[in-house]
This record gives structure tokens, sequence and C-alpha cells, in this order.
């Protein structure tokens, strides 16, 4: 066999090594996100009447009214939504979500016995909706979900005018609303407070706490500017070639990636370099690649 060969073969054992590390990550990470989201679920609103929208409130009420286990709602409601994901979202985001609502159904059932942290319902809310939310955000980053309602909003989302946001919203509006027949308006105002908290963990989770800003800077002194950015900010910029709008002249950007805390430094820079500089500043939520965590 020639050395192409071999090393062709090497290749894709490496690629395949590589693939195989990514798929143990990811579903580790699921395992580990279900386990805290069960553990705010359990420990903190179960106990306190207090729900979360989506598949998973329906089921904490479910629960609470037939006396079945919680595990037992969450797999039973959510197999039709996983049918409709399977159809139109994809196999590996509907794995993903499978092996999640399941390890929680397990995990629920493991820290019933451990019950409850608080007997204060605002308490419950805050420290539950951020324990839950956190778990539910490293769910979702690592391509799961456990609740089927959202994979109804992204199918409507093509087929109606309404965003997914839109009609995720509405969804847990009355989902929460019936919350108060069931568990009485004081603790629905609390699910209330509890998916707030619950929302904006995940998002903290899923963009990270360090917020990123891309930039994009117009400027006759693109050369200056760079070598300001690299050598000031130690960030890497690219090159970009533009043309005016009205004058066709040719124009050249500057793009980078900087932190929040690097915004006001960045715009110093560009503009003692270049006072009739023209910048734009808005923010990314994820960053793959390239030298900027490092």
């Amino acid at each position: 066999m020639e050395n192409s060969e071999i090393d062709g073969l090497n290749n894709k054992k490496t690629v395949s090594g590589y693939r195989y590390l990514g798929y143990l990550r990811k579903y580790l990470l699921l395992f580990i996100g279900t386990i805290i989201t069960a553990a705010g679920l359990e420990l903190f609103l179960v106990p306190n009447n207090i729900i979360d929208g989506g598949v998973v409130g329906l089921s904490i009420m479910g629960s609470y009214l037939v006396k079945v286990p919680l595990g037992v709602f969450l797999i039973g409601l959510n197999i039709p939504f996983l049918y409709l994901g399977y159809r139109s979202i994809g196999k590996a985001f509907v794995a993903a979500s499978v092996f999640s609502i399941i390890s929680l159904s397990i995990w629920t059932a493991v820290f019933v016995p451990v019950r409850e942290i608080t007997g204060t319902p605002f308490l419950a809310a805050v420290f539950g909706g951020i324990i839950t939310g956190f778990g539910v955000g490293i769910i979702i980053r690592n391509g799961g979900s456990l609740d089927g309602t959202e994979m109804v909003a992204i199918i409507l989302d093509k087929k109606t005018v309404f965003s997914v946001g839109e009609i995720v919203m509405f969804i847990n509006l009355f989902i929460l609303s019936s919350a108060g027949l069931i568990f009485g308006w004081d603790n629905a105002m609390y699910s209330l407070v509890a998916y707030f908290v619950i929302a904006k963990t995940i998002d903290a989770v899923i963009q990270g706490l360090e917020e990123s800003y891309a930039v994009m800077i117009v400027t006759s002194c693109y050369n200056d500017v760079s070598d300001k950015l690299v050598n000031e900010l130690g960030r890497g910029v690219t090159l970009l070639h533009g043309e005016g709008g009205y004058s066709g002249d040719p124009k050249k950007i500057l793009y980078c990636v900087v932190t929040r805390l690097e915004i006001d430094k960045l715009k110093t820079t560009v503009l003692n370099v270049d006072d009739q500089a023209f910048v734009t500043i808005y923010q990314v939520n994820d960053i793959i690649g390239g030298r900027f965590k490092k």
C-alpha cells in the first residue's frame, strides 16, 4: 500500500475519532443538563406547585391532578411532538431530544424522595428558575429539547405570519393561566416569575455571560486602523472590499469581533486614527473557530 493511501486511511480514522468524541461530549452534556433540570423541578418548583411553560408545565399539572409520576407525562405528552419534529426538523435533533426527555423522566423520579429545599414560593420560583433554566440551557445549547411546543412553533412559523417566539409565548400564556385554575392565582403568578427567570437563565447559558460584538468599520485609513486594533486590542481583523452605493467609489471595510469591555477602547482607537470613520456595532450570540476565544 502506498504512503498516500496509508495517510488517507489515517486521516479517516482521525476524523471518525473526533466525530465519536464529539457525540460523546454532546450526550454527556445533555445528561448533565437533565440532572440539573430535574433538581430544579423536583427540589423547588414541583413541591411548591409552581410550573414552567410548555410540556413540562402541562406535565406538572397532569401529575398533580391524577397522581402519576411526572416522568410518565413528560414522555407521553412529548411523543406526538417528537413525531412531528422527526418529519420536519431532523433526526439528530429528535434523537438528542428523546435522550434528554427519557433522562429527565428518570431523574425526576430519583429526586422525588429528596423534596423539598424551601417552602417559600418566591424563593422556590427564583432559585428553581435559575437551576432549571441552567439545565435547560445546557440541553438546548447541545442540540436537544425538552419541550415539544417549541417544535410545533418551529413548524407553524413556516406556515403562519407569527414568529417562533410569539407562538411559544401564546402557548405558555394559556398554560400558565391554566395553572391559576388548578393551583390558585398566587401560584400562577409565582409560575410567571419562575418562567421569566428560566427564560433569562437559558439566554445567559446559550449566549454566554461574556457578551461579544461584531464591528464593521468603513475608513480611508484602513491600514492604520487595522494595525492599531491588532496591536492595541489583540484582535484579528478581516479586510472586506466594498463599494459606495451613491458614489461608486471602492471602499475598504474592516471587520472584527470584540468583547463588551473592549467596545469603548475600540471606538477611541478608531476615532483617534480617523474621526470620519463609519462604525457599526452589533451583538453576536455565538462564535465558532478563529482566534477570538484564545
